[in-house]
């Protein structure tokens, strides 16, 4: 059989899964998937939105909060188009450049949330363990400074992820096994040598999340030890209370990368269904319940939302 690359006349073209052996039930699945799409999209653009406008939150913790929205909304999206149209339609297909582009926002983004909870955790290690100097050391240019190292950073990353796949060769099943481009998945249908792409692909994780998760955990270390030196203990709980809602964020961010990591390389006789659980976790569990934890749990993201609505609602009331 002959292998199929980019660089041939007939279009490379991969067929993206749903649940396997639902068949047309997919799109009874479809209702929960497209309302949490629904929840991450409205709560990460309610998050952004309150950042922006109200002048009390322009401080670097919401700064960095801001940045984690951002970045909760452009993963949705990015899979958003191709996720819909294979439960809505069962429209399958997508060409070879169509997934690279995917892939390198799919991918790109997951890094710089792993970049941006590192920010967030240094910023709650400089508040706590070195407050009289918080306001010198996080300035709004630093912050600026941070976001675009991250992008830089990502790019960089991925821009060699995505270009070696051209080299690949596809000659056998071009079935993914997600809704979606993830290059694990993709690098295992090549029929030809792919260990410098995965080794490439290894690279990159490691030297994302591989870097940012030991890095946040000695963050909350020293903080540990900042706060148990606290007398008070009205003051510990205080300063514990600020670092729920990001505690929270990180874990529901690297628990579902992980165990989707492990699940595509070591768990290959696991059933379809575990793949497509952990792929559908991994991609809309940290956009839905990250602003509602921040939400919930920080008092002045909470006011701010209240104060917006209250606010549009006599808006509406002086207008009828």
């Amino acid at each position: 059989m002959s292998a199929f690359n980019n660089t041939t006349s007939q279009p490379l073209i991969f067929l993206l899964t749903g649940i396997p052996a639902l068949g047309a039930s997919q799109i009874w699945i479809s209702i929960p998937i497209c309302l949490l799409y629904a929840i991450a999209l409205s709560g990460n653009s309610m998050i952004l939105f309150v950042v922006i406008c109200e002048k009390s939150l322009h401080e670097p913790m919401y700064y960095f909060l801001s940045m984690l929205s951002a970045t909760d909304l452009g993963l949705t999206i990015c899979t958003l188009s191709t996720t819909l149209g294979v439960f809505w339609f069962n429209n399958r297909e997508i060409n070879f450049d169509a997934c690279i582009i995917q892939m390198f926002f799919l991918h790109g983004l997951t890094f710089m949330e792993s970049g941006v909870l590192l920010a967030m955790a240094f910023d709650r290690f400089v508040a706590i363990c070195a407050p009289l100097h918080f306001a010198t050391i996080l300035t709004n240019t630093k912050i600026a400074q941070i976001g675009m190292a991250m992008v830089v950073r990502d790019v960089a990353i991925m821009t060699p992820v995505v270009l070696l796949l051209k080299r690949l060769s596809f000659c056998k099943s071009k079935v993914l096994s997600h809704s979606y481009c993830y290059h694990v998945d993709v690098i295992q249908l090549s029929c030809n040598d792919n260990r410098v792409n995965s080794i490439v692909g290894l690279f990159a994780l490691f030297s994302t999340t591989g870097i940012d998760c030991p890095c946040i955990l000695i963050s909350y270390v020293m903080i540990i030890r900042s706060v148990l030196n606290i007398a008070s203990p009205e003051e510990r709980q205080k300063a514990f209370n600020t670092c729920v809602s990001h505690i929270s964020a990180v874990a529901i961010f690297y628990i579902p990368l992980v165990s989707l990591s492990l699940v595509h390389r070591y768990g290959r006789k696991a059933p379809p269904f575990i793949h497509t659980m952990m792929a559908n976790v991994f991609l809309l569990i940290p956009p839905v319940l990250n602003p509602i934890i921040y939400s919930v749990k920080t008092k002045q993201i909470r006011r701010a939302i209240i104060k917006h609505f209250i606010r549009k609602v006599l808006i509406s009331d002086k207008t009828v």
